[in-house]
């Protein structure tokens, strides 16, 4: 597998200084944004206490994404090889928040066109399986390992994440332990073998870790590091 920037996964992206334009400035291919719902209002933080009005998740990530989607013939990206994906981590009840933001999804029908190469993904406080099919087609959902779809449930999951902690406690340093990497790799087996994507959260954010994550094939590398890694991608020897 080879890896670009169009695998590079910015973790809680609206802790960083310019949310969506960093990301998307390196031409990320993924993107992931904390979404809680306060007095009817979307904000994209992970605690209430942080809300905003600077903070709304219209502000921070509908607004720019528009802009780049108008910047770019609808599409976030020039290259038309390059999708985007496009992860909400609901922090706040799970069902209410969503609906508000299917609401606020489809007051921009150019974000939920097919032809706009973004991939919506609900992450976090997400329904219960049996309800994926309550919502839009639009509307995919990050998956877990240990839960086992029926075949039409998989359909609607876009990605399978899970916490890194979950296998290992290693912390970045050296390699990775022997059984711990067996115990990775099995995982990133099964899930390529349900013909989908896997991505870690919280895994130690240094180069010998992306370099780690790329040897074991993980589809989508984290990082807080956002312009190293990007930095890193295009300039590492293959």
């Amino acid at each position: 597998m080879s890896y670009t920037t169009a695998q590079a996964h910015s973790h809680n992206d609206n802790r960083q200084l310019k949310p969506f334009n960093e990301a998307s400035e390196q031409q990320f291919g993924s993107v992931e944004t904390d979404v809680l719902l306060k007095n009817g209002v979307l904000y994209s933080v992970n605690n209430i206490e942080d809300t905003t009005p600077e903070r709304t998740f219209e502000k921070l990530y509908l607004s720019p994404i528009i802009a780049q989607l108008e910047k770019n013939n609808g599409q976030i990206y020039s290259q038309k090889d390059i999708s985007f994906q496009f992860l909400i981590d609901i922090k706040s009840k799970a069902v209410e928040t969503l609906d508000i933001l299917v609401k606020e999804l489809e007051k921009h029908p150019e974000i939920i066109s097919s032809g706009s190469n973004i991939k919506i993904v609900v992450s976090g406080n997400i329904p219960v399986p049996e309800l994926f099919f309550q919502y839009p087609a639009y509307i995919s959902f990050d998956g877990n390992p240990d839960i086992t779809y029926t075949p039409q449930q998989l359909e609607r999951i876009a990605l399978i994440s899970q916490s890194f902690s979950r296998y290992t406690s290693w912390n970045g340093e050296g390699p990775l332990p022997r059984n711990d990497k067996k115990l990775i790799s099995k995982v990133v087996q099964k899930t390529h073998g349900l013909n989908k994507k896997i991505r870690f959260w919280d895994t130690p954010d240094n180069i010998n870790t992306w370099k780690t994550m790329m040897s074991l094939q993980v589809d989508f590398i984290d990082t807080g590091k956002v312009i190293q890694m990007g930095d890193y991608l295009r300039t590492a020897p293959r």
